[in-house]
């Protein structure tokens, strides 16, 4: 199992950005799909959930900003994140899980690699 996360960067507040994760080594389009963050000197938290048939599923603290979506042809999901703020600065991970719980609390797929650094700050 491989996953690549893309997209971070440097935005001030309000802005917006998408991440990408792209997956291979498994059957992609099985899987129900997930992204958490760590922020600095914090453990991991888990942002949001897609399940194999898309149905989404989000954290309190992102509902009505950030929007997860898949695409199956290209085996990647994103995270499309509006309205930035700078309690968001963290890094974020994607994974996979065969249960949609198994999105929340594991076990997971993958391994937790390097993620993509997002910082919200003016």
């Amino acid at each position: 199992v491989q996953l690549v996360e893309s997209g971070g960067g440097l935005v001030q507040p309000g802005g917006s950005l998408r991440l990408a994760c792209a997956a291979s080594g498994f059957t992609f389009s099985t899987y129900h799909m997930t992204w958490f963050r760590q922020a600095p000197g914090k453990g991991l938290e888990w942002v949001s959930s897609i399940s194999s048939g898309s149905m989404q599923y989000y954290a309190d603290f992102v509902k009505g900003r950030f929007r997860i979506s898949r695409d199956n042809a290209k085996n990647t999901v994103y995270l499309q994140m509006n309205s930035l703020k700078p309690e968001d600065t963290a890094s974020y991970h994607c994974n996979a899980a065969t249960s949609l719980y198994g999105t929340k609390v594991g076990p997971w797929a993958g391994s937790w690699g390097q993620g993509t650094q997002v910082t919200v700050s003016s």
